[in-house]
């Protein structure tokens, strides 16, 4: 809307190859244990909860440079309200992939007839990847 300024794009992208990145490497992870490799499980379930904490990391950055506050306009409300909650669900699967490593820490939790906590945390993951994707095209590139 006019009076809004334009938004940066540099660093939501950045945002947002690390995000669809982290998909990838969650993936490892479940193809480890799969393979009753709770290392590789917990390598890779702790790179993608670093990635997801660098994501949350870069939302505050940009929250702190923004041109626009909560009440400026509707579609600043609507932003805020957007990635704010988008950054709730990161943060609620950067704590469930966290408890899945620590859970993983106790012998013989976690192996190849035993994954449902690794595919659940796996499949929120992919959820809230797929929502952000939507979200950066709606916000920034429409």
């Amino acid at each position: 809307p006019a009076g809004t300024p334009k938004l940066e794009l540099l660093l939501p992208g950045v945002n947002t190859v690390i995000l669809i990145a982290s998909s990838l490497v969650i993936h490892q992870a479940d193809t480890a244990i799969k393979k009753n490799d709770v290392k590789g499980l917990q390598l890779w379930f702790g790179i993608t909860a670093l990635m997801g904490i660098v994501f949350l990391g870069g939302q505050l950055y940009e929250y702190s440079h923004l041109e626009f506050g909560l009440r400026t306009n509707l579609f600043a409300s609507t932003f805020y309200v957007l990635t704010g909650f988008h950054g709730l669900h990161v943060t609620v699967g950067v704590l469930l992939i966290l408890s899945v490593l620590w859970r993983s820490m106790k012998p013989e939790h976690y192996g190849t007839n035993n994954h449902f906590g690794v595919e659940a945390a796996e499949i929120y993951w992919h959820f809230v990847d797929v929502i952000w994707i939507i979200l950066f095209i709606l916000l920034y590139l429409l």
